[in-house]
């Protein structure tokens, strides 16, 4: 079967013309998603003039608009040349469209009408259109409706003062605001496009998106009422229940309320933010997955957290962060800087930091103070700083060792520490000599962020280089009792007081083999300490195993 197109010798077979609709309807939905991309409004434009092509193409013959009923038809040469008015209950018909009204006026010649009261256009079986005001042109198809006009297709409603329908290019617009429901969702823009075949809207212009879950503002939307899903390019800010989220390009599915993310988005709530270079954030679950240079932000506790991935869970409270994992806190003269494998936050019912445990390889530097462990664990509310297996902490020259550490801070510095098992501070003396002190527990006490005191609790036993003030050794102390205070200042050991009767005993330096002068258990550990921030994030390298003959 064939038709011969008028003034052309082309055959077209009616298949083609099916072929040609489905090619149309992806050209569509492909320019819509490449819009993002553009930019620009030119995608649209050329989608609606290629919309034309049809005509052009295959040069159709155009349909006459037929009156099917009226209740009085009257011919008067005042109407205008070739125009007739049509009065009461009044019908047309075109293709699969009719139209409704109570009177129009018709140009059967040009094959347009004006139509006036209770317009009602039917496309096909779904879509209807009212309104009180029509100009058609029969011969574009083009329909232009004024006051309270509604487009219904199914479950969507579109209200505006003025819309633009053409039936060639299936496509419906508005430019002086308008208003879309769709389901349990609600559109309004200044400007709209929507297309009635692929059910696709593009908003421009002061758009707003409101739902049950959320408000979202956005300059330039795109939604699709099949899949519920809307994309938005330029600056967008969705509102939840407990959360805001900004945007400049991404995708928020109302239907599963799951929004992905682009171009550095960020997400806030009470005292936290997030960013990223991409999110994808469930709203149902209150789950959300990080991409690439993600940042928490606690501005109550003023801490952040950084690394290259991360994941947050809202409603247990709780975010971990890995790859390159970086947490600072902040203060005025200096701040902790703290890198490990994996950052976990745990976060109170107000949002707010609460504890921050970080995971294998941990290390931390601080102007005054630089350790490693291989885990940790920082309690805010306590402003208590734990490590543990195998932690190290450098203050000035002194190194301090044992099973797990505790370090109490106040305002960000350090205040006290307390050293369980094994405990064991070495001190350099000079560059080839160190005095050691060693225990089973041991609490220190910091001024001006400087180590003061120590209290050493059980099997206490010291190696101290006894000095004139010239800095001429006079001997090396050695001594042992189950309890003692050492006092320091800047930095150096100045005195010793035993609680119970001590062993004590001082060696002229060469009567004391170099082995002899260390305690068992010593190993030195400068090479591992952070001298700065960026070298936290080095490797720890190969540790170093202790000495064998040292001072039992």
């Amino acid at each position: 079967m064939y038709m011969i197109i008028p003034n052309r010798t082309l055959i077209i077979y009616k298949p083609g013309f099916f072929l040609y609709y489905l090619f149309y309807i992806w050209l569509f939905t492909f320019a819509v998603d490449i819009y993002f991309y553009m930019k620009n409004f030119v995608v649209l434009i050329l989608v609606t003039i290629l919309s034309f092509v049809p005509g052009v193409l295959f040069a159709q013959k155009k349909s006459k608009i037929k009156v099917e009923h009226t209740d009085v038809q009257r011919y008067n040469a005042k109407l205008g040349k070739d125009k007739e008015r049509l009065i009461g209950n009044v019908v047309f018909q075109q293709e699969n469209t009719r139209f409704y009204c109570d009177s129009a006026y018709l140009n059967r010649k040009k094959n347009k009408f004006e139509a006036l009261g209770n317009v009602h256009i039917i496309v096909g079986d779904t879509l209807h259109i009212y309104g009180s005001h029509l100009f058609y042109e029969g011969n574009t198809k083009s329909a232009e409706l004024y006051d309270s006009v509604r487009l219904i297709d199914k479950n969507t409603v579109l209200t505006t003062d003025h819309l633009v329908y053409n039936r060639k290019t299936k496509v419906a617009h508005y430019d002086y605001g308008g208003k879309i429901v769709s389901k349990e969702n609600t559109l309004v823009s200044e400007k709209g496009y929507y297309h009635t075949a692929s059910k696709i809207f593009y908003f421009r212009k002061d758009v707003v998106l409101t739902n049950p879950d959320s408000e979202t503002y956005s300059d330039t939307l795109i939604y699709n009422t099949n899949t519920e899903v809307a994309y938005f390019h330029g600056p967008t800010v969705i509102r939840g229940e407990e959360s805001i989220i900004y945007t400049e390009n991404g995708w928020y599915d109302t239907r599963n309320d799951l929004s992905k993310l682009l171009k550095r988005p960020s997400l806030s709530n009470s005292g936290q933010i997030i960013t990223a270079d991409s999110l994808i954030y469930d709203n149902l679950n209150f789950h959300g997955l990080a991409y690439g240079n993600v940042v928490i932000s606690d501005t109550v506790y003023d801490v952040m957290i950084k690394g290259k991935y991360g994941e947050l869970w809202d409603k247990k409270g709780i975010s971990y962060i890995t790859d390159s994992a970086l947490a600072i806190t902040y203060d005025d003269t200096d701040s902790l800087f703290i890198h490990s494998d994996t950052l976990w936050v745990y976060f109170d019912k107000e949002k707010n930091a609460k504890k921050l445990l970080a995971y294998y390889r941990v290390k931390f530097f601080k102007e005054d103070l630089q350790g490693m462990c291989d885990s940790l664990a920082y309690t805010m509310n306590d402003s208590t700083i734990r490590l543990y297996d195998l932690p190290v902490i450098w203050s000035g020259p002194n190194q301090l060792t044992a099973d797990s550490i505790a370090i109490v801070t106040t305002n960000n510095q350090a205040d006290s520490l307390i050293m369980y098992n094994s405990s064991f501070i070495i001190s350099t003396d000079t560059l080839e000599t160190y005095n050691q002190i060693k225990g089973k527990n041991m609490v220190g006490y910091f001024r001006n962020n400087e180590l003061v005191k120590i209290n050493v609790d059980g099997n206490a036993q010291t190696v101290y280089y006894v000095r004139e003030d010239d800095g001429y050794l006079i001997g090396i102390n050695l001594a042992e009792s189950s309890t003692m205070t050492i006092r320091l200042k800047d930095n150096q050991l100045k005195t010793i007081n035993y609680k119970t009767q001590a062993k004590e005993v001082m060696y002229p330096e060469k009567e004391l083999a170099p082995a002899a002068q260390k305690l068992k258990g010593f190993i030195w550990k400068e090479e591992l300490r952070p001298k700065e921030v960026a070298d936290i994030f080095n490797a720890n390298g190969k540790e170093e195993t202790p000495e064998t003959e040292t001072l039992e």
